[in-house]
């Protein structure tokens, strides 16, 4: 701006001295000189003065542009802050549906492992099958009864039970693996009008067994809708009828198991198994090992 207004005071004072050269070349006498001298002196002042109307006009237009300079830079500034704070605001928003995103993953998975399906009552049912035919103190007895018929080696049975979870992960041992404690009955019908012996007077002989199991249960899968799981080797105490010869109705043994089962809605589930029950051998005549297959419903709590 300085350097436009020093070219303007250039320009004019170049104009006022070309114009003082040639009025004094072509001056007549000395009054019409002077009165054209004069002439001259006010036009150079009346240029002056407007020269320093320019000046002012042009210091008035620099302030203005300082201000508007001023004005510009603080809403640069204040748009930086706004930036800033835009992308601190997205970066806390990404945050918090990260952090959303995670407790409701976290839910569904606790909700999945939730206690209520580390516990469990079900009701089973299904085919069982003896390895021997029963013998009783009523039936093919080598007692003091004689004669009698033979039980049939395929039978129905029912039977419950609970599941009670002790750790999902084998106490840190294996994720994603549950160990539950089991504790289950069963009932098991051969026959109800077998033949008696000479004992019963040739009425109809009822040959059942009832079975009570303790057992630890491995469940995989935890978390899965879908869970197989095996019994590695349970206790179990079966209750035989009619008893032996010396009547003894009580027979222990071990119980192998396996099975799978699929969460259909909330806590309630289905499944299938496949139980083993050997015992130590013959109990005054009576062997009851053999097996059970079937299904169950289960609901968990």
């Amino acid at each position: 701006m300085k350097h436009f207004l020093d070219k303007t005071r250039l320009a004019i004072r170049v104009s006022v001295g070309s114009l003082v050269i040639v009025m004094a070349a072509i001056a007549p006498p000395a009054s019409a000189q002077d009165a054209r001298t004069q002439a001259l002196e006010r036009a150079l002042k009346q240029m002056e003065a407007q020269l320093k109307v320019l000046q002012s006009e042009l210091n008035q237009v620099k302030s203005e542009s300082a201000r508007e300079a001023q004005k510009v830079m603080a809403i640069e500034e204040k748009t930086i802050r706004i930036e800033e704070k835009a992308s601190q605001a997205k970066e806390y928003t990404r945050s918090a549906h990260e952090k959303v995103a995670h407790a409701i993953e976290m839910a569904d998975v606790l909700d999945q492992q939730s206690g209520r399906k580390s516990r469990m009552l079900f009701f089973r049912g299904g085919y069982a099958h003896a390895d021997h035919s029963r013998n009783g103190v009523s039936i093919l007895s080598s007692g003091a009864g004689t004669g009698g018929g033979v039980a049939d080696k395929n039978a129905w049975y029912v039977g419950a039970g609970f599941d009670w979870g002790l750790t999902k992960d084998v106490w840190g041992l294996a994720p994603k693996t549950s160990v539950m404690s089991e504790l289950m009955f069963e009932y098991k019908e051969y026959g109800s009008t077998v033949t008696g012996n000479s004992l019963t007077n040739n009425n109809g002989v009822h040959v059942s067994q009832l079975t009570l199991a303790a057992s630890p249960k491995i469940k995989f899968m935890e978390g899965s809708r879908f869970r197989p799981w095996i019994i590695p080797a349970g206790l179990a105490i079966h209750v035989v009828s009619p008893p032996s010869s010396s009547i003894t109705v009580l027979q222990p043994g071990i119980m192998f198991a396996g099975g799978a089962e699929y969460r259909v809605w909330k806590d309630f589930f289905v499944g299938l198994d496949a139980r083993y029950h050997l015992t130590s051998g013959r109990n005054d005549g009576i062997r009851i090992d053999g097996l059970t297959a079937g299904g169950y419903l289960g609901i968990g709590f």
